[in-house]
């Protein structure tokens, strides 16, 4: 797909003095969930998106990032004729 999904999760929890938990709890999901999104190993779903914005206070958009790579990462050399 070419693109990876930065977020600001951790930072916005330590800034409120939460613990993983307590966002979890707010979220509806594991702890376990929590630092997967928070180290970049898991992309949120949509709906577990919007509400980690509804718990934050802010937008989709103020927690993540999508960051695009070069597209001459992905090109593949022409065949030659």
């Amino acid at each position: 797909m070419g693109r990876d999904v930065r977020n600001r999760v951790k930072e916005l929890r330590v800034e409120r003095g939460w613990t993983q938990q307590q966002l979890a709890d707010a979220v509806g999901v594991s702890r376990q969930s929590v630092n997967s999104v928070e180290r970049n190993r898991y992309v949120p779903s949509l709906p577990l998106a919007l509400k980690f914005a509804r718990v934050f206070g802010c937008t989709t958009d103020e927690i993540f990032e999508l960051e695009e790579r070069p597209p001459w990462l992905f090109e593949c050399p022409r065949a030659s004729k």
